[in-house]
């Protein structure tokens, strides 16, 4: 298991103590929205990159999807498997590596499940991999925080009690980074954990595309599929797309 950050954070169960209110209501709320929006269609091939315990791939299957979930924490994976099926599995994999190349007709990386990495590069390997994946005239579609607003709004100390553990949270703007720390107490043992995300900007993001050889189809600013404002939206949902004739990369 990788020992940056995000393994052990994503491998403990106080991530999903902290935001138990990402529930499957509000994945399939999202989920049908963007069936209303894009072209995906049931039997299609699809990837859910960094699944998590599977919520948006049990739906997209139960869509009629063929769903392939990905994430590179052991537990995440060994939770979601209790539902696999014939048309849905789940797998311990690496974003930054191929899983399989042009087998997918869309990948989907929802709720800020990238730009973890320390070095740059990897996220641009991230998008390449992605690229590889998909078939000719696939698309992909990376939901990412809005790093302007965020960063303008963010909340420096807070402390949240969930399931009777207090959770002491701190957040800073630093190298690049947002960054949360995380202390909490739980049966007289302390624990301390931290989630960097890198401050990507919607310029950084079309160039890591430009460089894979996507295509910037669309780009939101919310759940809802509003028209992206950088200045006041809080999220940035990008549908980029890979041609009918793709060269290989």
């Amino acid at each position: 298991m990788s020992t940056e950050w995000f393994g052990q954070w994503f491998n403990s169960p106080y991530y999903h103590i902290l935001y138990q209110h990402r529930d499957e209501k509000e994945a399939q709320h999202f989920i049908d929205t963007l069936q209303a929006a894009l072209l995906f269609q049931p039997g299609d091939r699809v990837m859910d990159l960094a699944c998590g315990k599977g919520r948006h791939s049990i739906y997209l299957h139960s869509k009629g999807m063929e769903v392939w979930g990905l994430d590179l924490s052991e537990q995440n994976i060994a939770y979601a498997q209790r539902f696999a099926s014939e048309g849905l599995h789940f797998v311990q994999h690496d974003m930054r590596e191929v899983y399989q190349k042009e087998t997918f007709q869309c990948i989907f990386n929802l709720f800020t499940s990238f730009g973890y990495f320390d070095d740059e590069a990897d996220n641009l390997a991230a998008i390449k991999a992605m690229y590889q994946s998909l078939k000719p005239g696939g698309c992909a579609l990376i939901d990412f925080l809005n790093p302007h607003v965020v960063i303008n709004r963010l909340v420096p100390e807070e402390v949240k009690l969930l399931d009777g553990i207090e959770f002491h949270i701190q957040r800073s703007f630093e190298n690049g980074f947002i960054r949360k720390r995380i202390w909490l107490e739980d049966q007289g043992t302390q624990h301390q954990f931290e989630e960097r995300v890198r401050a990507i900007s919607y310029e950084d993001f079309l160039h890591y595309f430009e460089q894979a050889g996507f295509t910037l189809s669309q780009v939101w600013g919310d759940y809802q599929l509003n028209a992206f404002q950088k200045e006041s939206s809080e999220r940035m949902i990008f549908l980029i797309k890979k041609s009918e004739q793709a060269p290989s990369r």
